[in-house]
C-alpha cells in the first residue's frame, strides 16, 4: 500500500504546473516533476531547504516573505510574478498559495501552485503594442490627411483663386469697355483663354495629386511612369522605373492603388530625408507576386532608429501589404542608402473588371492600348 507521502507525490506530479507543500517554517516537504524543472535541483536538493537556499537570494525572500503573510493571515494569496526562465529570458507565472490546516484549525504549513503564462503575457503585451502601433498610425494619418487639406486648401486659394479673379478681372474690363477697339478686344479675349487654359491645368494637377486618374484609366504601369516622370522633374533626380507592362495585367485595382501609394511615399520619404542621387523603381512577377523595390543611393539611415514621422510612414506602407497577403522590408544603413522591398500576392484582373475599364479609357477620351 502507498504510503500519504507517495500517494501526495503521486497526486502533485498529476498537476502540470509547479506545485509544492511547505511546512509553517517555509521548509519543502513535497514537490512535483514541473517544480524541479523550473528550479533546476533535485528532490534531495530541495526537501527541508527554504526558498532562499532553493532559488537565488532574491527571490528566496520575496517567497519567504509571502509564505509568512499566508501563515500569519490565515489567507491565500494570489500574484503574478516575472522571473528569468532556464534560457535567461524573462518568463511569467500565475502563483497561489493557500494555508494548511490540521484537524484543530491550526495552521502546519502552506501549499502552492505556480502556473507558466508567459504566452498568454507575451499576447497581452503584443496586443498593446499593437494597439498603440495602430493609434500612433492613425494619428499620423489624420495629420498627414489635415496636412492635404491644407495643401490642397492654400492651391485652390492661391492658383484657383489668382487664375478666377484675373477671369473676372478681365470679363468686368470688357463690360465697362463696350467701345473697345477690336484689336484691344481680341487681344484681351485671348488674354482670358489663357488664364482659362491655366485655370484648367491647375485643376488637372489638383486632381491628379489627390488620385491620378490615369491609374484607374491606363493602368498602375502608365501611372508609375507618370510618378516616376514627375518625381524627376519635380527633385530634378534621375528616377528609373523597371517594369513589364505583363505585370498590370496581373493586379487587380486594390493591389494596384497599395503598390502606386507605396511606391509614392517611398519616392516621398527619398526626397524628404535621404539626399540620394538617383532612384530606381522595379516591379517584376515572381513565383505568384508581385515583388516591388524602390532603392536609393542617399545617406540611409537605422530603420530602428527612423525619424517619428518617417517611422509611421514606414508603418503605413507595411500596413498596406499586410492587408493584401503581402510582406514589407526596408533595407538601409547609415551612408548605404535605402531599399524598400515589398511582395504582394498578384490577383489578376477579372475579365469582367478589364472590359469596364476598356469602356472607361474609351468614355473618357484615353486611347486602348
Amino acid at each position: 500500500m502507498e504510503t500519504h507521502g507517495e500517494l501526495h507525490r503521486a497526486i502533485l506530479n498529476n498537476i502540470p504546473d509547479q506545485a509544492w507543500l511547505k511546512d509553517a517554517e517555509s521548509r519543502y516537504i513535497l514537490v512535483n516533476d514541473a517544480f524541479m524543472a523550473a528550479c533546476g535541483r533535485t528532490e534531495a536538493d530541495i526537501i527541508g531547504s527554504t526558498p532562499d537556499k532553493v532559488w537565488s537570494s532574491e527571490w528566496g525572500r520575496v517567497y519567504l516573505a509571502t509564505d509568512r503573510a499566508v501563515v500569519a493571515s490565515g489567507v491565500r494569496r494570489r500574484y503574478e510574478e516575472s522571473r528569468p526562465g532556464a534560457d535567461g529570458a524573462p518568463r511569467w507565472f500565475d502563483t497561489v498559495k493557500m494555508p494548511v490546516r490540521d484537524a484543530h484549525g491550526r495552521i502546519v504549513g502552506t501549499v502552492g501552485i505556480s502556473r507558466d503564462i508567459t504566452d498568454r503575457k507575451r499576447s497581452e503585451m503584443a496586443l498593446l503594442d499593437s494597439r498603440a502601433q495602430l493609434r500612433q498610425l492613425s494619428a499620423y494619418l489624420q495629420t498627414v490627411r489635415e496636412a492635404e487639406r491644407t495643401r490642397l486648401s492654400r492651391e485652390l486659394h492661391d492658383e484657383l483663386g489668382q487664375w478666377l479673379g484675373g477671369l473676372r478681372l478681365g470679363l468686368n474690363y470688357l463690360e465697362t469697355q463696350p467701345d473697345l477697339p477690336a484689336a484691344d478686344q481680341s487681344a484681351q479675349i485671348q488674354m482670358l483663354k489663357g488664364l482659362v487654359d491655366e485655370t484648367i491645368d491647375a485643376v488637372h494637377r489638383i486632381a491628379a495629386d489627390l488620385r491620378p486618374a490615369v491609374l484607374d484609366e491606363l493602368g498602375l504601369h502608365a501611372a508609375l511612369e507618370w510618378l516616376t516622370e514627375s518625381f524627376a522633374q519635380r527633385h530634378g533626380l534621375p528616377c528609373e522605373l523597371a517594369m513589364p507592362e505583363a505585370v498590370t495585367a496581373c493586379l487587380d485595382s486594390e493591389c494596384s492603388t497599395a503598390i502606386f501609394r507605396i511606391v509614392q511615399e517611398s519616392l516621398t520619404n527619398a526626397s524628404r530625408h535621404g539626399q540620394p542621387t538617383q532612384v530606381r523603381v522595379t516591379l517584376e512577377l515572381r513565383d505568384g507576386h508581385c515583388h516591388v523595390c524602390i532603392s536609393d543611393d542617399g545617406r540611409g539611415m537605422n530603420p530602428l532608429r527612423a525619424g517619428h514621422g518617417q517611422r509611421l510612414g514606414l508603418m503605413g506602407m507595411r500596413e498596406r501589404a499586410l492587408m493584401l497577403g503581402g510582406a514589407f522590408d526596408i533595407e538601409s544603413a547609415p551612408g548605404q542608402g535605402t531599399r524598400v522591398v515589398v511582395r504582394i500576392p498578384a490577383r489578376p484582373t477579372t475579365l469582367a473588371s478589364h472590359a469596364s475599364t476598356i469602356q472607361a479609357t474609351h468614355d473618357a477620351g484615353w486611347p486602348c492600348v
